[in-house]
């Protein structure tokens, strides 16, 4: 049940971002130092998404994304960018709440995103 909760979460991320014009650049991307849920093509900037999904808002979901997590994604967003011409980057968490269909976008994040 968790897998499908979060998969539906990043098809919604998807959505949202291509809706504002964005290009899908991956999705599950893994690494041994880490993984990212979306690589996103915002204009001249790759943004890596955290997608974080909650059947309510009961459960912290922004605050799951801690420094070693975040880290992890650094690392991955740096094997991913090996050989890849981007230089602008963003790092954003993106919270979906199924019970209210709210989301939560946090952009920029720079070490967690409580």
């Amino acid at each position: 049940m968790a897998n499908q909760l979060g998969i539906y979460g990043e098809q919604q991320a998807a959505q949202y971002f291509l809706s504002r014009g964005g290009i899908i650049l991956g999705r599950n991307v893994r690494y041994n130092c880490g993984e990212i849920d979306l690589i996103v093509q915002m204009g001249g900037e790759v943004v890596f998404v955290e997608v974080k999904t909650r059947s309510s808002w009961d459960f912290g979901a922004a605050e799951s994304v801690t420094p070693r997590k975040f880290t992890r994604m650094k690392r991955a967003a740096a094997a991913w960018l090996e050989g890849q011409p981007y230089r602008s980057v963003r790092f954003d968490v993106w919270v979906y709440v199924v019970d209210k269909g709210a989301v939560e976008h946090y952009e920029g994040i720079d070490g967690g995103a409580s």
